[in-house]
């Protein structure tokens, strides 16, 4: 990475760019972790190369109201990323639930505490028995996000 911060922010921009690709079967496991967690969020890592999703980490939420919040267990983060580096996988993305949102966009509170502008922010919503799988891109220094595209993938 150049220390030129105008280079950087365009190798950033270029890196912003890419599509996360997930498997139909990494999905449906956001999917099976978020309904378990109800009426609570959920939260987890989903991992890859080369902007395709080859690991999903569901991780415990230890929020103090973890109802209306979501905050992974240290322990659980630490873990995940033993086994990323073993797996040479690199984070792609987070991912957490609203329980109650059948269109979920980011809170003031997931951007404010997005500390990882490079991943993909994953938000799973409810409509009825349906889930909703939504993508965006934090700027927690900006205080804003975007939506961004990916794919889940049959198969």
């Amino acid at each position: 990475m150049s220390t030129d911060p105008k280079q950087t922010l365009a190798d950033d921009s270029e890196e912003l760019s890419a599509v996360v690709l997930l498997k139909r079967e990494q999905a449906e496991e956001m999917f099976r972790h978020a309904r378990a967690a109800l009426p609570q969020e959920c939260c987890g890592l989903v991992a890859g190369k080369e902007g395709r999703a080859t690991s999903v980490y569901p991780l415990r939420n230890v929020a103090v109201n973890p109802a209306v919040a979501y905050e992974a267990a240290p322990e659980d983060i630490f873990a995940a990323q033993r086994s990323m580096r073993a797996k040479g996988e690199l984070l792609l993305g987070i991912y957490h639930s609203h329980p109650r949102s059948a269109d979920p966009v980011p809170s003031e509170t997931d951007v404010r505490l997005a500390y990882y502008p490079q991943a993909v922010y994953f938000i799973i919503g409810f409509s009825g028995e349906q889930t909703v799988l939504r993508a965006f891109r934090l700027f927690e220094a900006q205080g804003r996000w975007e939506a961004v595209p990916f794919a889940v993938l049959e198969g």
